[in-house]
Formats: structure tokens, sequence, C-alpha cells
């Protein structure tokens, strides 16, 4: 997977793409980052990549012909990839949003700064428009930090043996069951009884009912988009019955 990353401040990205799974990916060749400073296609003395906006207004726009510029020259030196702007105008990134842009032989991503770019560009080339969440950053080379991550982790090959995208957070719809480690007793709060029996049927049963207790008690919407078996459900009404319980 190639990504090629537009931005006016490609400093920013030094730390996080050279540590953990990001680093290891890069150092096996699955994945290639390449930064593009969009001020290196202005062309006045000055680098000039914004100015104000028609209409007038707060803040300053991203100009068309420095950024339309750079797309052009990475999207000439890579056909097949999708360029995808950053924006909090865009679809939500998702886990199954993740997945389907795994499946691009490349992205070029588009990192926005200041108010936004100038429309043009969205209506000439952007053939994607992702959003982290509903609220704003400064800039998009978060968002493309975490675009970037999120995909790489789906890419076969980059996850050792004892790391799995399919039992995360959202890997099936659901939400995580929780995770214990040595020592088997911390402040008086013990690991459940069945993770140390060594029985794998339980503790498959007892993880699956726990992701399901977890998804209904914190994101219950999480619930209506995924197919649950007859296990499931049975485990889900136990599950209400346990807290109605409690209560």
């Amino acid at each position: 997977m190639k990504f090629n990353i537009l931005t006016l401040f490609p400093g920013m990205f030094s730390g996080p793409f050279d540590e953990s799974i990001i680093r290891r990916a890069r150092e096996k060749q699955l994945i290639d980052i390449s930064l593009h400073n969009i001020r290196d296609w202005a062309t006045d003395k000055h680098q000039t990549a914004d100015d104000a906006p028609y209409g007038g207004g707060a803040g300053m726009v991203m100009k068309a012909d420095p950024l339309a510029s750079c797309i052009e020259s990475v999207k000439s030196c890579n056909p097949a990839s999708t360029v995808v702007l950053t924006s909090p105008q865009g679809r939500r990134l998702t886990q199954s949003v993740a997945r389907e842009l795994a499946q691009r032989s490349g992205l070029i991503i588009i990192c926005g700064r200041y108010e936004g770019i100038d429309e043009r560009i969205r209506s000439l080339y952007a053939e994607d428009d992702i959003s982290l969440g509903d609220f704003v950053l400064s800039g998009g080379e978060i968002a493309a930090m975490a675009l970037v991550d999120t995909v790489t982790r789906l890419i076969p090959g980059v996850l050792g043996s004892n790391e799995s995208a399919e039992t995360d957070s959202f890997g099936d719809g659901l939400l995580e069951y929780p995770h214990y480690t040595r020592p088997p007793e911390f402040n008086g709060l013990t690991v459940p009884d069945t993770l140390l029996s060594g029985n794998h049927e339980l503790i498959r049963k007892w993880r699956r009912k726990e992701s399901l207790r977890k998804t209904w008690s914190l994101r219950p919407d999480l619930l209506s988009q995924v197919e649950l078996t007859r296990e499931d459900r049975k485990m889900l009404t136990e599950i209400e019955q346990e807290v109605a319980f409690d209560r």
C-alpha cells in the first residue's frame, strides 16, 4: 500500500510514522509513505499556499493552484491511487470504511488547514472525503495519521501472529472484551476464574459474552448493526437479567 500525504506541515509526521506498527510495516515494505509539502508547488517567492476568502470573513483558505499542481504531480506517479480529502464534512472513519480503503492500491491524502481548501479542489480532484468525527482539528494532519494507522493494521502481514485486527474493538462490529495479564491479583481485584481455567471453549464464550456486555452497556447502537447468532441473543438476555437482578 502506497500512502502519499499532501500537507503544509510535513514535520508533524516524523514521530508517529517512525514507531511501533507503522515503522515495522515500512521496514517490511508492506507500506510506503511519502510526504509532499504543498508549498513546494507554489510559484511565488514566498511559497504562498493560502489567501483571504472571497466574500470576506475570518481566517484563510488554502489556494487551489499550488494544491492542484501538487495533486496532479503525485497522481501522475500513482494513477491508481485514490485521492482522499480529510475534512469534518466527510463520511465518518469507521472500521468498515478502513477495510474498504485498505483494498485500494494507494491513497493520496490531502490535509486541509485554516478555514479549509478552495472548494474547486474538492470538485475536481477529491474521490473520497473522510472525517474522524463531529469536531474540528487545527488541520488534517492528525486525521491523516489516524487514517494511515487504521488502514495499515488491516494490510495482510502487518500484524504479527499475536496481534489481530479482527479481535479489536469494531473488528466484528462489537466492542472488545476485557483483557487481563499477570499478576492474578492486583489491589484486591482478581482475574476472572474462567480465564485461568485453561478451558478454551469456556474462555471463548466468556469473551463473547463480555464483548456483548460492554457493547450493550456503552454502545447499544452497535448491536442493531451486527448479525447476532442465537448464542449471542441468549447471552444478551442473560446480561439484561443479570443487570436487572443487580438493581
